[in-house]
C-alpha cells in the first residue's frame, strides 16, 4: 500500500510538472511597443492622440500638396499591408496609412470597444487632427467596412471611396473560414488564441487569403504574429468576431454620394465575390473591377494592377486645371 502511495505521488508530481510546462509553452507574453516600434515603424511613421485615449499610429507618405488617399487595413492586419501600394501611389498622392486600435502600433486603453462605427469615428477624428481636405479612403476587408461607414457617417470628409474585398454583407462573408476564425466563436477557442503560439494558425489563415501561396513567407507570418502581441491587442482582437458587424443594406449604401470604385478578387474564399457585385449595385454610380487571379488581398497579390486601377480612378475624379488664357498681343 505504501508503495502504491509513492507511485501515486510520483504520478501526481509528474502531472503537476507537465501542467506547469504546458502553461509556459502556452504563454505568449506581450511584446513591448518600444521593440515593435523599432522593428516596424519607418521614417514616415507618426502618432496622433485621439479621443478616448487612443494613440493612433499612421504613416504619411508622398507630397503633402497632392490629393490625399487614406488606406485602412483588415482584421488582424496593419499599415504594413499597404507597402506596395504606397510605393506606387506616393508619387501622385499623399498616402496616409493607419493602424486601427488592436492592430499594428496603435495604442488603445484597456476596455476599448472595437466596431466599424467606433473605427469610423477615429478616422474622422484623425482627419480633423491633421486638418485634411476632402480625401479618398480605401479599405480592405474589415477596413473596407470601416471605409464605407465613413462615407455614410461623415460624407463631408470624402471625395472618393475604394472598397477592396470589403466586409459588410452578412451572407457574403467567411465562405470557408480558417480554423482561427472558427475558434473565435467559442470561449475556449478565444482563450487558446490568446495564449497559444498562433504561427501555424496564422500561416494557414493567410494561405487561405491568397492564390499565390509563396507570398506568405515566414517573415510575413512573423510580422502578423508579432504586432498582434502588442500590449492590449489580443483583448481587442478577441473581442471582435469577423463578420459580426455586417450591416450593409441597399438603403444604407444608397446614401453614399461620392464616386466609388469596388475591387474584388474573384478567387476570394473569405468574402464571396458576389459581395463586390452587391456593393457596386447598391452604391449609386459605383464601378466594379474583379480580378480573376487574386484572392482576398489584391494589394499584396497584384499590387501593380490594383494600384494602377486606383490611381486611374482617382485621377479621373480630379478636375483638369483650366487652360491659361493668353492676353491679346
Amino acid at each position: 500500500m505504501a508503495k502504491m502511495g509513492v507511485v501515486l505521488g510520483v504520478i501526481i508530481a509528474v502531472l503537476a510538472v507537465l501542467v506547469v510546462v504546458a502553461g509556459f509553452a502556452l504563454n505568449r507574453p506581450d511584446i513591448p511597443y518600444a521593440r515593435l516600434d523599432a522593428k516596424y515603424a519607418g521614417p514616415t511613421s507618426k502618432f496622433a492622440d485621439l479621443p478616448g485615449g487612443v494613440r493612433m499610429h499612421y504613416r504619411d507618405d508622398g507630397d503633402p500638396a497632392k490629393p490625399v488617399i487614406m488606406l485602412v487595413h483588415g482584421y488582424g492586419d496593419s499599415f504594413l499591408t499597404w507597402d506596395r501600394w504606397i510605393q506606387r501611389l506616393s508619387p501622385d498622392f499623399r498616402v496616409i496609412t493607419i493602424d486601427l486600435p488592436g492592430h499594428g502600433l496603435t495604442r488603445a486603453p484597456t476596455g476599448y470597444q472595437p466596431s466599424p462605427d467606433n473605427y469610423a469615428d477615429l478616422v474622422d477624428a484623425l482627419a480633423a487632427k491633421l486638418d485634411l481636405p476632402p480625401f479618398a479612403i480605401a479599405g480592405n476587408s474589415m477596413g473596407g467596412g470601416v471605409a464605407w461607414q465613413v462615407a455614410v457617417r461623415y460624407p463631408q470628409r470624402l471625395n472618393a471611396l475604394v472598397l477592396v474585398d470589403a466586409a459588410g454583407w452578412p451572407a457574403s462573408t467567411l465562405t470557408k473560414p480558417p480554423l482561427a476564425f472558427r475558434l473565435l466563436q467559442s470561449p475556449l477557442g478565444v482563450f487558446l488564441l490568446k495564449h497559444i503560439e498562433t504561427r501555424p494558425l496564422t500561416s494557414a489563415a493567410l494561405q487561405a487569403d491568397v492564390v499565390d501561396k509563396s507570398l506568405i513567407t515566414p517573415a510575413f507570418v512573423d510580422r502578423w504574429v508579432e504586432v498582434q502581441r502588442a500590449p492590449g491587442h489580443r483583448d481587442i482582437l478577441m473581442g471582435m468576431r469577423p463578420g459580426q458587424h455586417s450591416a450593409a443594406t441597399a438603403a444604407v449604401l444608397g446614401k453614399i454620394a461620392v464616386p466609388t470604385l469596388v475591387l474584388h478578387g474573384d478567387q476570394d474564399t473569405i468574402i464571396k465575390p458576389e459581395s463586390g457585385r452587391k456593393f457596386a449595385e447598391a452604391i449609386p454610380g459605383a464601378r466594379l473591377i474583379t480580378y480573376p487571379d487574386a484572392g482576398h488581398l489584391p494589394q499584396l497579390e497584384i499590387p501593380d494592377r490594383s494600384a494602377a486601377d486606383v490611381a486611374a480612378f482617382l485621377k479621373a475624379q480630379t478636375p483638369a486645371a483650366p487652360a491659361a488664357i493668353k492676353e491679346p498681343a
